[in-house]
């Protein structure tokens, strides 16, 4: 992502979760191409490597580290942060992007491990990474905080389980981080991507029917890009967004105008279209 102002972020650190692939990747290259020295986080060290070689690669104006970090665990949290503040003696930023979904199931049959896992991923890992993070902002000043949630949390999709209900949760912890801690000049906000081009879902938009259903419920009809959610992340954690807290601000095409995707096309032949409504066999 070209930011225009190489500088933008000199001398500034920020924390990234989830910034191996995806999203996080993107926006971890984004700050580094801004000046920012970055601190990158996941649970896969080689991906997280890889990462964190390819952003130094096109930007040669920041720095970055991979620091292996399970979110779920305090501990591991807290080493992450620390790395992050050794970086430059300070922390001004973190990004809180590391979640996932292991719940792909009607309602009635949902798997319960699954759900904790799912839940304590993203609810208690983004939990974790605002209040050490948090810390190390308060000690320095201030600073800002920007979670990822998406657009599960605000347009049902069904048969997701416990992912949009673990992102609602993240934004109501955004909302009241934001309260608590600006006091303290911490800003805290949160970004609802809709669908966004990742490997993560390349079976969606690669073509098909999902896809169609997206596009038919999206003013703006094109799938997001990574940019999109990155542009709104550094202008979060930037200086000309001083007096915006508290905020969960839709990156979706206008796609929470409408309704959530139809992925009967993709599960009806696992549960069924009886599975689908709750029957259980």
């Amino acid at each position: 992502m070209d930011m225009g102002d190489n500088t933008a972020f000199a001398g500034r650190s920020v924390l990234v979760t989830g910034g191996g692939s995806g999203i996080g990747f993107g926006i971890a290259g984004a700050l580094a191409g801004a000046g920012a020295h970055v601190t990158i986080c996941g649970r896969n060290k080689d991906k997280l490597d890889a990462a964190a070689q390819s952003i130094r690669a096109r930007n040669g104006s920041g720095s970055v580290i991979a620091v292996p970090t399970d979110i779920t665990v305090e501990a591991e949290v807290v080493s992450a942060v620390a790395s992050a503040v050794e970086a430059t003696g300070t922390l001004d930023g973190v990004v809180a992007c590391a979640g996932g979904n292991e719940t792909i199931a009607p309602v009635t049959q949902l798997d319960v491990d699954a759900w904790r896992r799912t839940v304590d991923l993203n609810v208690t890992g983004t939990m974790l990474t605002i209040k050490h993070g948090a810390r190390a902002l308060v000690s320095g000043g201030g600073g800002s905080i920007v979670a990822i949630s998406s657009i599960a949390s605000s347009n049902t999709h069904r048969w997701f389980g416990a992912y949009g209900v673990s992102k609602s949760g993240v934004d109501h912890l955004v909302q009241l981080a934001a309260d608590e801690l600006g006091a303290s000049n911490i800003r805290v906000n949160a970004i609802r991507p809709g669908l966004t081009r990742t490997d993560l879902v390349a079976l969606i938009t690669d073509g098909g029917p999902i896809l169609d259903d997206y596009m038919a419920n999206t003013p703006l009809a094109r799938v997001g890009e990574v940019d999109d959610i990155a542009s709104l992340a550094t202008f979060l954690l930037g200086p000309d967004s001083t007096w915006i807290t508290g905020q969960i601000i839709n990156v979706d095409g206008g796609q929470m105008l409408r309704r959530g995707p139809d992925f009967r096309s993709m599960l009806e032949s696992v549960y069924g279209a009886d599975g689908l409504r709750g029957v259980v066999a």
